[in-house]
């Protein structure tokens, strides 16, 4: 019998360190996963390269949230040279767009020229933001989308930053990993914390400014 993937089964899950994945794009079958390492970011003090600084503040992308979460997740489910293989399966699509319509998804997108050229997305959970994938057609998308997900992460009161593993891509913004044990404890408190994803009234241009010059000031 094939695991349904209730928005209640996935959020009790997360509270527990669990996460699905699919073997392939194209296996019906869903995992658990419980590293015994978990990946995470820091939100204060995420590294962001000085190119990169110059290229947020650019406006070369027009940054938006929650406006094409089901494409965000559909273009990370897509194979690429850098990765041939994606675990993101229709099952976990399905999920997640529902968790999406039930305000637990999230999605941080970069547009050019009206196309959506990079993003990323995951999931809220208090003061807890899960990070699954990310994708990029153009030249730093997916990092200029991640630098909004911290700064939105920061100013709406976030503790914890998973990324489940540790990557090359993410080595550039300081990744580092904790034991299950630690992680667990951390996240039993990011969970009970009230913070807000959503913003409403931020204008994105101006609060990402703001934190990079919070950051210079430190």
């Amino acid at each position: 019998m094939q695991l349904v993937l209730t928005t209640e089964l996935l959020l009790e899950a997360y509270k527990q360190g669990l996460f699905p994945m699919a073997y392939s794009a194209g296996s019906p079958y869903v995992h658990w996963i419980c590293p015994e390492m978990r990946g995470q970011l820091s939100i204060e003090d995420i590294h962001i390269p000085r190119r990169l600084k110059k290229t947020l503040r650019s406006g070369l992308y027009e940054v938006r949230i929650n406006t094409a979460f089901e494409e965000v997740i559909k273009a990370c489910a897509v194979s690429a040279p850098d990765r041939p293989e994606t675990w993101i399966n229709d099952p976990i699509i399905e999920a997640y767009c529902k968790l999406y319509k039930d305000g637990y998804g999230h999605s941080v997108e970069c547009w050019k020229d009206g196309e959506l050229i990079g993003g990323l997305y995951g999931l809220a959970i208090g003061g807890a933001f899960f990070g699954e994938s990310m994708f990029s057609e153009s030249r730093d998308a997916s990092k200029v989308a991640l630098i909004h997900l911290v700064a939105r992460l920061w100013k709406g009161g976030f503790t914890l930053l998973d990324t489940q593993f540790i990557n090359d891509h993410l080595k550039q913004f300081g990744v580092y990993e904790v034991p299950h044990k630690d992680y667990i404890e951390q996240l039993k408190s990011a969970i009970c914390i009230e913070a807000d994803f959503q913003l409403q009234g931020i204008n994105e241009d101006q609060m990402i400014e703001y934190y990079l010059e919070m950051r210079e000031e430190r």
